[in-house]
């Protein structure tokens, strides 16, 4: 598949999501905002409580894009551990190294946060780490790997490019850019991680 044609996929699933989920989507959205198709402007009925709930998961799962197996591990995770199942299933899912690379602004989209892991670019505390979903730890260091500094990509996140379009770093990691490094000093608070979603239909919807 072409990048043109995985840009323009992901701006129509942006737009049937009513979320943009990439800078580039975003500014589609602003120019077109409604849904994709020639009925796209048409009065539209009001969803049912279960197409809401289910549109609301779709929402979370394309934001982070994890499988749907992968997001119900995630749930039943939320749901042993204290406190609110829909926060601590932020906290999961805002811990995995691939947000967290995201966040830091080594990446742009999460699509390419989680091909920087997969291809072995990225550190933790030294060590390579290949899976996406890693978790990182408070304390950990998360920062690119020297052989990989010069490429181009990396090049270009190192000016901050990638950040400028990006929401602003939230206050659990502690990025140093220009050297490639992020930190994650603390566990990520529900009120500071950049997503718009209602995470308590996400938990009515598997509690179904």
């Amino acid at each position: 598949m072409t990048k043109n044609l995985r840009s323009r996929r992901t701006v129509r699933h942006s737009r049937a999501l009513g979320i943009a989920l990439t800078p580039k989507a975003e500014k589609y959205m602003e120019r077109r905002p409604y849904g994709p198709g020639q009925h796209g402007r048409a009065r539209r009925r009001a969803d049912s409580d279960y197409s809401v709930r289910l549109k609301e998961k779709q929402r979370l799962r394309a934001l982070y894009n994890v499988r749907e197996a992968q997001m119900r591990r995630y749930f039943a995770e939320a749901k042993r551990r204290s406190g609110q199942a829909g926060e601590n299933l932020i906290t999961l899912l805002e811990s995995r190294l691939d947000a967290l690379v995201l966040r830091a602004g080594f990446a742009r989209t999460i699509a390419q946060a989680r091909q920087l892991v997969v291809h072995r670019h990225i550190l933790v505390d030294g060590q390579r780490v290949d899976r996406p979903s890693f978790q990182v730890k408070e304390g950990q260091l998360i920062h690119v790997h020297e052989r990989s500094e010069t490429m181009v990509p990396f090049q270009i996140a190192a000016t901050g490019a990638h950040q400028e379009v990006l929401p602003d770093v939230p206050g659990y990691l502690d990025v140093e850019i220009d050297k490639l490094r992020a930190r994650l000093v603390r566990t990520p608070e529900r009120s500071e991680v950049p997503v718009g979603i209602q995470e308590n239909l996400v938990v009515e919807h598997y509690s179904r």
